[in-house]
Formats: structure tokens, C-alpha cells, sequence
């Protein structure tokens, strides 16, 4: 049987404005790259730092934990102008972030 991946947790943030503003900047240019520069991806951006942020300032530091939030909380923004979902913003900061901390997210190593 295979062996459950097992969480990840970030470090405790000390600076979790710098973090959020790493983050705005990361995933806009994410969102902006993936299919074509929209006005609502920095919107899209900004919100998802703010969950992030708070969420960090919380104390939380389970990645697991931070990508359901962001999927709970962004099911209130209105995506019908992006080709985005709270699902694929949730998805890419994940990947962001694993990317930030040199975690290869391919096979969960």
C-alpha cells in the first residue's frame, strides 16, 4: 500500500506582510502568465494574499490547511470575468509555495 504524503508545514512567520506581499506579486505574475494578462488578476491576487496573511497571522503553517482556506474563502469572489477558479488560485499559491521552499512538488519529495 502506498505510504500517505505527508503535510507540509511552513515556517512560522515572522514577517507575514512581507510574506503576502511576496505572495500578491508571485501570483499575479502567475495568473498573468498563464493564459493572458487580465485587469482581474491583480484583484484575484490581492484577495488571495489576504486570506494568506491573515491565515499566516493566525499562526497557521500547515500548507494543507492554507490551500482549503484559500478554496473556502475565494468561493465569494467573482471569477465570471477570469479564466481562473478558487480552486486553480488555491492550487497555484500552493505551488508558489512549495517552489519558494525548494519542495519539488511533482511527486511530493
Amino acid at each position: 500500500m502506498a505510504e500517505p504524503i505527508p503535510a507540509i508545514t511552513l515556517p512560522v512567520a515572522t514577517h507575514p506582510q512581507q510574506e503576502g506581499e511576496w505572495l500578491q506579486a508571485a501570483l499575479h505574475r502567475w495568473l498573468d502568465e498563464e493564459f493572458i494578462p487580465e485587469a482581474v488578476n491583480a484583484e484575484i491576487a490581492r484577495r488571495a494574499a489576504q486570506v494568506f496573511v491573515r491565515h499566516r497571522m493566525e499562526g497557521e503553517t500547515d500548507l494543507g490547511s492554507l490551500v482549503i482556506a484559500l478554496v473556502t474563502e475565494m468561493q465569494a469572489f467573482d471569477f465570471s470575468h477570469s479564466f481562473f477558479s478558487e480552486f486553480a488560485v488555491a492550487n497555484a499559491v500552493s505551488d508558489l509555495l512549495l517552489d519558494s521552499l525548494g519542495i519539488d512538488r511533482c511527486c511530493g519529495g
